[in-house]
């Protein structure tokens, strides 16, 4: 069958988890057999590929606001014409709004014959989400129980909703118990991290620990949306202020999607700061695919996914308690192997094909 998912901020490597787990749930869906497109705004890019279909009627500034967007569909006609004829030419079946705003889930602008989905990645309650429901979908899908127990806390009718994991794109053979073990005692911590403020990265920098005695290194990216004009840089920069003051504190450009799992694989432990809760947690599943235990806070679905492959805190606890617990692991060498083995266990259910079926099943495609 032929399934498209429109999210207007696509681009190959975009440092951001909703677009990373579209391509991956694409790349599993081909696997399975079926034709997976992705509809996204202009500009084209050069690694663009056959399966990534760009608007003609709608370019994106680099990053776009949300206001930005809104903007440019104040007349949605041309939008909505195009995007309707590239579903009828590509014979498409389901197509899949992957945000009731970046996803045009709010327009839903498909021809009377295809199947529709409504993904909800962020626990949104404004307009442009109840707009997206008016539009009855087919199917809602979300990434966790988090996300449906969230959402009807907010007094959203979630109770038809399925959860859909995210996949891991990239895999990788994790590294043997002795490279482990000299991880542990002498390897770097290593976080990857959008350029955002509620990643928290700047909090956890400014609680850095005296005496940690190994190398920190933070990959910061940024991705072609932001929540404020210049949010990215004033986080970029802050972060590069403060790690120039830290001793073995190093801030690293944003690395291509399928570097990440190899960069993860060759840390003691990673930290997810993020001080608002994680829908889903795309970072931590990949350091926990390559037996890389994760520390953070227990927010949102982050704490379900890594079990006992990790250390939680209290946000309440702030940031300087994240730092007691990465040594505290880190000098508990039976804990810290019972972490590292947990980790690939916590997400091999995560693999693009598994994932595909799953969404399948959810929206009641042929499988």
């Amino acid at each position: 069958m032929n399934v498209a998912f429109v999210l207007l901020t696509h681009n190959p490597d975009e440092p951001a988890g909703i677009e990373r787990s579209i391509a991956a749930l694409a790349a599993g869906l081909r696997e399975l057999g079926h034709h997976a497109l992705i509809i996204a705004a202009g500009p084209a890019t050069a690694d663009d590929g056959e399966d990534l279909l760009r608007l003609t009627s709608l370019t994106l500034p680099r990053p776009a606001l949300e206001e930005n967007l809104t903007a440019l569909l104040a007349d949605p006609a041309p939008v909505e014409e195009e995007v309707r004829a590239l579903l009828t030419g590509h014979a498409v079946d389901l197509v899949c709004w992957v945000d009731a705003v970046w996803g045009l889930g709010y327009l839903s602008p498909a021809p009377a014959q295809t199947a529709t989905a409504l993904m909800v990645h962020v626990p949104r309650t404004d307009a442009p989400l109840y707009h997206s429901l008016e539009h009855r979908p087919g199917r809602v899908v979300t990434v966790s129980d988090f996300m449906v127990e969230e959402l009807a806390r907010e007094g959203v009718d979630s109770s038809t909703w399925a959860v859909v994991p995210n996949a891991l794109m990239h895999t990788l053979t994790p590294p043997a118990p002795d490279e482990r073990e000299a991880l542990r005692e002498r390897g770097p911590v290593r976080i990857v991290a959008r350029a955002e403020p509620h990643k928290g990265i700047a909090e956890l920098l400014k609680a850095y620990p005296a005496g940690l005695g190994r190398p920190v290194q933070i990959v910061l990216a940024e991705a072609g949306f932001e929540y404020w004009p210049g949010m990215q840089n004033d986080v970029v920069t802050q972060c590069r202020a403060l790690a120039a003051g830290l001793p073995d504190v190093e801030i690293l450009p944003a690395m291509p999607w399928q570097e990440i799992p190899g960069f993860l694989a060759g840390a003691a432990v990673t930290v997810v700061s993020s001080t608002s809760p994680e829908t889903f947690g795309n970072v931590a599943a990949e350091a926990l695919s390559v037996g890389t235990p994760v520390v953070g806070y227990a927010l949102g679905h982050l704490a379900a996914l890594t079990g006992p492959a990790g250390r939680m805190t209290t946000l309440e606890s702030g940031p300087g308690i994240l730092w007691e617990a990465v040594v505290g692991l880190l000098d508990d060498p039976t804990g810290y192997r019972a972490a590292s083995t947990a980790g690939p266990r916590q997400v091999a259910a995560h693999t693009p094909a598994a994932v595909a079926q799953a969404f399948l099943d959810a929206t009641g495609a042929a499988g």
